[in-house]
């Protein structure tokens, strides 16, 4: 998340956790640049986005028969697992399905904490009812439970699962008080225009195939965490999410094939 969408550490994070674990865990150097010139990004560039993401913990330097190359830091693959299930099957709640209820007490000489933990919840999709309590679809407990084991807060906490909320008037409008949904509308909205400017018909294994797709996960990936998928009837009528579903599902789907083999011709050896 700390990467503009578009920019080339972005871009190339997207490469990485695409498809570094396809090819084997390991990418040779030549080949992630090569992949990334087919997106007009010089071999400069890439290399300082490399060092950037050395830096942070995503890839590690590793040489394969003499050649030098990265694979994934072992934390980044658990967290690139996770972000699969959410970038590629982005998922909504039906009305009666359940919520989950996050309460936590953290004192002041803890404030780091309670900032990162405010912050982890934010960036996964969790609402704020009061700075204390929080609250998500239920299906995101498993990775709230996984942050508060990270931040060794997983007795500090205390998680409910709820039914529907019951509040005074209309849970659309409390709701609206615990998500910023035009921040997130906003979001999509870009997203579909962004689509707009796309090439458009058949694609084949070819460097723009492979441009498309990767530009387009990289543009989608941050909405599925910061949407938490609520009911139809808990959000704005004209609620763009959506149409930006079915659009990042179409183009998805009909350009994944010819990247992965433009990939592979790529990184295949010579």
């Amino acid at each position: 998340m700390d990467s503009r969408p578009g920019s080339t550490t972005s871009l190339l994070r997207t490469v990485i956790g695409l498809y570094l674990r396809e090819t084997g865990g390991w990418m040779a150097s030549s080949a992630l640049v090569e992949l990334m010139q087919a997106m007009d990004i010089p071999a400069t560039l890439t290399r300082t986005a490399l060092t950037r993401l050395r830096k942070k913990a995503v890839v590690v330097s590793a040489a394969r028969d003499g050649m030098a190359g990265y694979e994934l830091d072992s934390r980044a693959a658990r967290m690139l697992e996770r972000g699969d299930r959410r970038i590629h099957a982005p998922r909504s709640m039906d009305a009666h399905d359940p919520w989950c209820l996050i309460s936590f007490s953290l004192p002041e000489s803890e404030r780091e904490r309670r900032h990162q933990l405010r912050r982890q919840l934010h960036w996964i999709g969790c609402g704020m009812v009061s700075p204390g309590l929080w609250v998500a679809p239920d299906y995101l407990r498993k990775e709230v439970a996984e942050i508060l084991e990270s931040l060794g807060l997983g007795e500090r906490a205390v998680l409910f699962t709820t039914s529907r909320p019951h509040v005074i008037g209309e849970l659309r409008d409390v709701v609206a008080g615990w998500w910023d949904l035009d921040a997130i509308a906003t979001l999509y909205l870009d997203f579909i225009k962004f689509t707009e400017q796309l090439p458009q018909g058949g694609v084949d294994a070819a460097p723009q195939a492979f441009a498309t797709y990767v530009n387009l996960i990289d543009r989608w990936r941050m909405i599925p965490y910061l949407d938490p998928g609520l009911p139809t009837d808990c959000l704005p009528s004209d609620w763009p999410g959506g149409a930006g579903v079915a659009i990042f599902q179409r183009i998805s789907k009909s350009h994944a094939p010819a990247s992965k083999a433009f990939v592979a011709s790529v990184t295949a050896p010579r």
